[in-house]
């Protein structure tokens, strides 16, 4: 039930298919998951993540 909720949070941020570098990290924070973990999920929902901070995403 808890990735449930965490998949419709994700899903609120995610625009087209994508959702900012910084708005990832700050999900991680706030559900208290590593940044690693939340990038799985993004990838298994096929959400890009762009905007990257570091510029590994461009």
């Amino acid at each position: 039930m808890e990735n449930e909720q965490l998949i419709q949070k994700i899903k609120l941020h995610a625009k087209d298919g994508k959702i900012a570098c910084k708005q990832a990290l700050k999900l991680a924070e706030e559900e208290n998951i590593a940044p690693k973990a939340l990038g799985e999920m993004l990838n298994e929902l096929n959400i890009k993540i762009m905007s990257c901070q570091l510029g590994c995403f461009p």
